[in-house]
């Protein structure tokens, strides 16, 4: 957009977001996160102290002026169904602003999705039905801030069928992604998923080019190569392993470099994905200068909010003083007479006198103990911790337990407890 005055580039782009329907995928089970799956979808899962993981993405088509969106649901769906119902109602609909529902419902097929490109395929006539120019695909799993305006806008001015948005990433972690070669101009020219040996970018050995999971297409391209999909027996009707493959051969497929507007440097995205990965992300937020600003004023997260007193830290003595330090604490959070350091409270966790948490992600609704020693952890939502009770502390003993990561944090649930929320029987 070089020979377009900044007036026209915006309105340029702003009328492009108003003819996209932006598809959210959410309805993967998420199963590398182990046990904080076991009950909701990945998409559903906590995130940075009062967020859930797939508030980031709807908030960039929000913030990105992307008003029509659909939102694909199928395992456990039931909390993110909740929580978009309770959350993400405010759009006006005379307007053409909404945020839709779609499970999974066999409107074409008779099973349900088999992948990523079957979901959409199975949701064509509703597509039809808004009759969008373009058609933005995300991944509801990912944690990031992106405009996705200037993405639109690559992809019309660079005449693409469709625009994948890629990261650089270590070759070590490629391995995990869809990872692409591009030629000068950024036309990619192959494509594998999940490598065992991922390609690196030329000049750079250490990286490769990985898939962010975001494809801008033209719709009538989109209804095609679905269509063309759907009927192909020996396809995983999945973009990664089998559209994008395809269409690189023979049509026109750009790749788009996320960039951080301001910087010109890499933007952050994350994939928590594993144990390990989310508790590290969750942490990365109480530094001073994160990388994710979740203070931005510019570019907001959207979420549904409780109505909550203020986080509270009671007693002041000699033996027993409530304080946390280098922590992030949300609110109707109650620390009492207990230390907190360098950890991060969701809504309405309990903290009794003598107990002591560090280095921990403590979802919502978590009530910790007198005297109990918490390190190292992530303490699943409506965990009961009992008194005493000593957790990253000895590994044996966790393990015999919980469950322990690779990285060595100790993953808590309520059932682990032999706390039951989710009666079945």
């Amino acid at each position: 957009m070089h020979n377009l005055k900044q007036g026209d580039s915006l309105r340029f782009v702003s009328r492009l977001t108003r003819k996209t329907l932006a598809l959210v995928l959410a309805g993967g089970r998420g199963s590398r996160l182990r046990h904080l799956t076991l009950w909701r979808a990945k998409p559903a899962v906590p995130f940075g102290g009062k967020f859930r993981i797939i508030d980031f993405v709807l908030s960039n088509c929000i913030n990105s002026g992307i008003r029509s969106i659909g939102v694909l649901t199928q395992y456990k769906a039931h909390s993110l169904i909740q929580h978009i119902q309770r959350g993400w109602n405010f759009l006006r609909g005379e307007f053409g602003e909404f945020v839709e529902l779609l499970p999974a419902q066999q409107r074409i097929e008779s099973s349900w999705y088999k992948g990523t490109a079957d979901a959409v395929y199975q949701n064509l006539d509703i597509i039809r039905l808004h009759n969008p120019e373009y058609v933005l695909i995300l991944a509801g799993d990912h944690i990031y801030k992106m405009d996705y305006g200037p993405m639109l806008a690559a992809h019309v001015q660079s005449g693409a069928d469709m625009t994948v948005g890629c990261i650089e990433v270590e070759r070590e972690k490629a391995r995990a992604f869809g990872v692409m070669r591009v030629d000068e101009e950024g036309w990619i020219r192959a494509f594998e998923e999940k490598p065992e040996h991922p390609e690196p970018i030329p000049g750079k050995e250490t990286h490769a080019l990985a898939s962010m999971g975001i494809y801008v297409f033209n719709t009538p391209f989109l209804y095609e190569q679905l269509i063309r999909d759907a009927d192909e027996t020996e396809s995983e009707h999945d973009f990664g392993k089998d559209i994008i493959p395809y269409a690189i051969q023979r049509y026109r497929v750009l790749s788009y470099r996320f960039r951080d507007q301001d910087t010109n440097k890499q933007g952050y995205w994350r994939d928590v994905g594993t144990v390990d990965a989310f508790w590290a992300a969750n942490l990365e937020l109480i530094g001073v200068t994160p990388e994710l600003n979740l203070y931005d004023e510019q570019w907001p997260i959207w979420t549904y909010q409780e109505q909550l007193p203020p986080a509270k830290f009671v007693f002041d003595d000699d033996d027993r003083r409530g304080m946390a330090v280098d922590s992030m604490v949300s609110g109707g959070c109650i620390i009492s007479g207990a230390l907190v350091r360098h950890s991060l409270l969701f809504s309405n966790v309990k903290v009794h006198t003598h107990a002591r948490i560090e280095d921990s992600v403590i979802l919502p609704d978590v009530d910790i103990g007198r005297n109990c020693r918490i390190q190292r952890a992530v303490i699943d939502k409506g965990c009961r911790i009992p008194a005493g009770m000593e957790i990253g502390v000895d590994p044996e003993a966790d393990a015999e337990r919980f469950h322990v990561t690779e990285g060595g944090v100790v993953l808590v649930t309520p059932e682990m407890l032999g706390q039951e929320l989710h009666h079945v029987r």
